[in-house]
Order: C-alpha cells, then sequence, then structure tokens
C-alpha cells in the first residue's frame, strides 16, 4: 500500500466552493484501479489548507493509472483552479519495524 500526501492551499474565500466541488470529484478518484481510500483534512490554524490523502495498492496506479487517465483530466477541470500554489504530491510507504 502507498499513502499519497498532499498538502493544498485553497485560494481565500473559495473553501466552502472547493469542499463541494471535491465532494463530487471524489467520485472521480474513488472509481480508480487500485483505489484503496481517501480523506481529506482541514487545518485548524491556517484557513484555506488541506490535507489529502490518498491510499493506493501501487505507486504507479496513482502515478500511471490515475494520472494519465482521462478521469484524471476531470479532475483537474474540477479542482486545479482553487489552488494557490500548486500542491506537491508526495508518495510514502510503511516502515515495518518487527
Amino acid at each position: 500500500m502507498i499513502l499519497e500526501a498532499v498538502m493544498l492551499q485553497v485560494k481565500q474565500g473559495m473553501e466552502g466552493e472547493y469542499e463541494k466541488t471535491f465532494r463530487k470529484a471524489s467520485e472521480i478518484i474513488s472509481s480508480m484501479k487500485g483505489y484503496i481510500s481517501h480523506e481529506l483534512q482541514r487545518c485548524m490554524e491556517v484557513e484555506g489548507k488541506y490535507l489529502l490523502l490518498v491510499k493506493w495498492e501501487t505507486l504507479e496506479d496513482h502515478t500511471v493509472g490515475f494520472r494519465q487517465s482521462k478521469e484524471y483530466q476531470e479532475w483537474k477541470k474540477q479542482l486545479h483552479h482553487f489552488y494557490d500554489p500548486f500542491p506537491t504530491v508526495e508518495h510514502f510507504e510503511k516502515v515495518h519495524l518487527k
């Protein structure tokens, strides 16, 4: 399992519209091959700041399967205009301590 983590900064005053649009766009990502789950967290200290966490079966399910799909183009169309600056996406894997 891979965890995609994205810190998002939504343009001032657009937070309500963003959250509404994100709910709708969630149908896109959740329909993709390799998708496990996702959640969107709103920062309590910084207005307009969000953390998106998405679990994928493999890195390629996100970087190839989703990012190179027609569905991603729709995701991008619905959400990317809300962000300033444009977010950096990072991927994490679980550290097994035993």
